[in-house]
């Protein structure tokens, strides 16, 4: 399988491979259509780009690849440097022979990358543009608390303050109100949607993040990958005799996490089996921000089971064991 090294930038990208002859080339090709058009024409139908994943700088390429039939796999850079050993040197020529290396080496690993919906591209770029005005909402709240303290305030500031937060919360609620339409278009987007806000504790705004991060529960499709990728699923840390305690990934998304702790907190307030759970854990001496990690597990596992079953949560459904299950539906087929 020849496979194509790919070092990303924002202006151009370079290429490597071996050719024909068993030679190592390498190229420059920037990043604009008519260039990367060109480039795709040139490589075989049977062979793979693989390119560090560098944010939008390869969406163009993503893009086009498909377009063309030619499989791209866009690999972390963490993964990429380790995966070498100690290296010496570094320039993008270098770079692009060593991401060729390591697509040859690790074929077998590559998740070759597909273009997103138009849908799920609309809503990516509105979640991501509310996320940044509900910061810049949340610096200038903060400002007037500290800017109330003070002995001599002035009017004017105040009424512009006043004036840039009321069209912030505009803005805000029009970009929900467009999100919330976008969901409803899509049969796909809006079932899962609405069969995670059925859970307690869920509202619109951690089920979007869910629907953006996981892929609309396709590419994370477990609830263990869900709670490994939002860092509350601890993992082992045991080296020879040395036992410490299981430790969350570093890597994990912090957005995703936070949102889980908040909605934790409201199913631990408002549901009595999972405030039933927090209090036996408090008796056993957890700590509070583990047993809070261990309810937003269990509320992943809750998530993803309703979206599997495609029925909607209820607080008083009641699972049968599963050997009841198996015996009643054997019963059924004699009948």
């Amino acid at each position: 399988m020849q496979v194509y090294g790919i070092d990303l930038s924002m202006e151009k990208f370079d290429v490597s491979y071996v050719d024909e002859n068993g030679k190592e080339m390498t190229k420059k090709v920037k990043n604009d259509l008519g260039s990367i058009s060109k480039f795709l024409h040139t490589v075989p139908e049977e062979a793979v780009l693989c390119a560090e994943h560098t944010g939008v700088y390869g969406d163009l390429l993503v893009f086009l690849s498909k377009q063309v039939g030619i499989k791209i796999a866009l690999s972390s850079g963490y993964n990429i440097k380790h995966s070498l050993g100690m290296t010496k040197g570094k320039s993008d020529p270098i770079d692009s022979t060593r991401i060729r290396e390591y697509g040859e080496r690790f074929y077998d690993k590559l998740v070759f990358n597909e273009q997103d919906k138009e849908e799920m591209i609309e809503l990516k770029s509105l979640y991501t543009l509310r996320s940044q005005l509900v910061r810049a909402r949340k610096v200038l709240r903060t400002g007037e608390h500290s800017c109330s303290k003070k002995t001599m305030q002035s009017i004017i500031e105040k009424r512009h303050r006043d004036t840039a937060l009321d069209s912030l919360d505009a803005e805000i609620n029009a970009i929900e109100a467009e999100m919330d339409a976008i969901i409803k278009t899509n049969s796909e987007l809006n079932e899962n949607y609405r069969l995670a806000t059925s859970v307690k504790g869920i509202g619109p705004i951690i089920a979007t993040d869910l629907i953006i991060k996981t892929g609309n529960f396709k590419t994370i499709d477990t609830a263990q990958k869900a709670a490994s990728y939002a860092g509350v699923c601890p993992f082992p840390n045991e080296s020879g005799k040395m036992k410490g305690k299981p430790k969350t990934s570093m890597f994990a998304d912090r957005k995703l996490k936070t949102l889980l702790y908040m909605a934790a907190k409201t199913i631990v307030k408002h549901n009595k089996e999972y405030r039933l759970y927090y209090q036996r854990k408090q008796m056993e001496g957890k700590h509070h921000f583990l047993i809070m990690n261990n309810v937003s597990n269990k509320m992943l596992r809750t998530i993803y089971s309703v979206i599997k079953s495609k029925i909607p949560y209820r607080q008083d459904y009641i699972c049968l064991d599963p050997r009841e299950r198996s015996l009643t539906s054997s019963t059924k087929k004699v009948a």
